[in-house]
């Protein structure tokens, strides 16, 4: 049932890479994450072909560790001892018939030849320096290439290689730009909406886990999710000084979970031992990129609210809501003790798998920032140039704007608006935090909100984005009268935009989470 990796304290080493590559389990629909180990960055693929400079120093191993001259060996195929040379320099890719009969000459089978892993380790540092000095961005330096050959001492080849790809990993570092970060997520928004963001196995999961402690249904204790941590093993601690940059930490050593004292944040500590539980249960390993990362936080999203509201019932629950046509989230958010944003997100889970009802969601700022976004129905939300939607401002006309001008902003608000891709319905509540107002909406196409409850609402918008003359473009008079005129000075969302932080874990002090640790864990049992 349950898997838990073995290690080190949780927080999440990330390596930037290629963002297209993605190592995620796009083929099971059941999770958004694989379980497999990645060693892609050090195995070449199946089938991969050798390069001439691997070719180029194998030939040369086996040409002097059998005692032949490069002239020798050249006559004895019928080549010039300077194309041999080329050829062992890797400069020159050789014919197969060529390397066959080089094989045949050496007495070796033409698979040594042929192989891609180096011959000896001060080969292996020669290739990579060559390899190194024939990066454009090194040509572009317009520096002089380093001579490789037997007079280069093998320290000062070990501190040119360490030097190059030092230079690499930072350039690696600076090119993780935002883009990185908005690539990842569109294409994460787009396998959770091709799978209706429902995940089987994580049900699977979470529902064997309740089974374990036998829970007998509606809203999960404290106390529950305490046996929950006790039946893996592990023991919830909270403590007063966690690391700032942490919302948790787990003690894989000593099977502790450290959380905030209850009264020192806004968060339901219940969410924050789930989804510390959800690590250890869905089996995550350290990313091996941002795309795994968000998809990780995704997943123990998924299972923490799968938890707190279980499935089999919360569906049941919802099924009577559909047969009085009085389908409303604050009904689902007060019935499991959950926040409306965590309602709203387990009802995108559900609705369309069980109820046939496709919808989207959002979480946006007052200022109507994308902070979070989800749809399967269709409705278009404003995007980037690379397809993602985070950091985009919505409509003024759409309800998630629109509630926050409502004089009562601790009552759902609905409306219809009818946009370029339909009508939709939707219901929106204002969440206050210390980080301002935010807007959390659920919407529905026209020909479901027979469904929903505030479907009779006469409040209705219209909504012409991406027409700029909608919301964006000033009206004519006011634009004339000030255009030119003023100079505001915009606050980046920085969060939003910014390239992911360096460290172990993103955006954690490593040093401050390992002293914490130090201080916390048990004293060793006498011998």
């Amino acid at each position: 049932m349950s898997r838990v990796s073995p290690g080190k304290a949780t927080t999440t080493r990330v390596k930037k890479r290629d963002p297209d590559r993605m190592t995620t389990a796009e083929a099971n629909p059941g999770r958004l994450t694989s379980t497999e180990p990645d060693d892609s960055a050090t195995t070449p693929p199946p089938g991969a072909a050798p390069d001439a400079l691997t070719i180029g120093r194998r030939l040369r191993h086996v040409r002097q560790e059998s005692g032949r001259t490069l002239g020798d060996v050249a006559d004895a195929i019928g080549l010039s001892a300077s194309a041999l040379s080329l050829i062992e320099n890797g400069k020159r890719e050789p014919r197969l018939s060529v390397l066959t009969a080089l094989a045949g000459a050496l007495g070796v089978p033409l698979q040594d030849l042929l192989t891609t892993a180096a011959p000896t380790r001060r080969a292996s540092l020669e290739i990579r320096l060559e390899r190194a000095q024939r990066q454009p961005s090194y040509e572009t330096l317009g520096l002089p290439k380093v001579k490789i050959g037997p007079r280069l001492p093998t320290e000062a080849l070990e501190a040119l290689v360490g030097m190059h790809e030092a230079m690499a990993s930072a350039q690696a570092d600076r090119a993780a730009t935002p883009e990185h970060a908005r690539r990842a997520n569109a294409q994460l928004r787009e396998r959770m909406r091709a799978a209706d963001n429902y995940f089987g196995d994580i049900e699977t999961e979470a529902g064997q886990l309740l089974a374990a402690i036998h829970h007998p249904g509606g809203p999960i204790s404290r106390a529950a999710v305490d046996r929950l941590a006790g039946h893996l093993g592990y023991k919830l601690v909270h403590t007063s000084d966690l690391p700032g940059s942490t919302r948790t930490v787990t003690d894989l050593h000593n099977k502790r979970i450290y959380l905030p004292q209850p009264e020192a944040g806004q968060h339901d500590s219940r969410s924050l031992a789930l989804h510390a539980v959800g690590h250890l249960v869905l089996g995550h390993r350290v990313p091996a990129d941002y795309a795994e990362f968000l998809s990780q936080r995704v997943e123990i999203n998924y299972f923490a609210a799968a938890l707190l509201m279980p499935e089999g019932e919360t569906v049941d629950f919802l099924r009577r809501a559909m047969r009085e046509k009085d389908i409303a989230i604050e009904d689902l958010r007060d019935a499991y003790a959950v926040s409306y944003e965590t309602a709203a997100h387990r009802f995108t889970n559900l609705a369309t798998r069980h109820l046939g009802l496709p919808v989207h969601f959002m979480r946006i700022s007052q200022d109507g920032v994308i902070y979070k976004a989800y749809e399967n129905d269709g409705v278009q939300f404003p995007v980037d140039p690379l397809g993602a939607i985070e950091g985009q401002r919505v409509c003024r006309s759409w309800t998630a704007r629109r509630v926050f001008e409502q004089p009562d902003l601790s009552q759902a608000f609905q409306a219809y608006t009818d946009t370029r891709s339909g009508t939709y319905w939707c219901t929106a509540v204002v969440d206050r935090t210390h980080d301002g107002l935010f807007a959390v909406n659920v919407g529905v196409p026209y020909q479901h909100v027979k469904w929903m409850r505030g479907r009779e609402t006469t409040e209705r918008s219209v909504s012409r984005c991406p027409d700029p003359s909608c919301c964006v473009q000033p009206p004519t008079g006011l634009a004339q009268r000030w255009t030119g005129q003023a100079w505001p000075s915009a606050r980046v969302h920085s969060h939003l935009l910014a390239a992911m932080p360096p460290g172990v874990f993103p955006g954690v002090d490593d040093t401050e989470v390992y002293r914490f640790l130090e201080r916390h864990a048990p004293a060793p049992e006498p011998v």
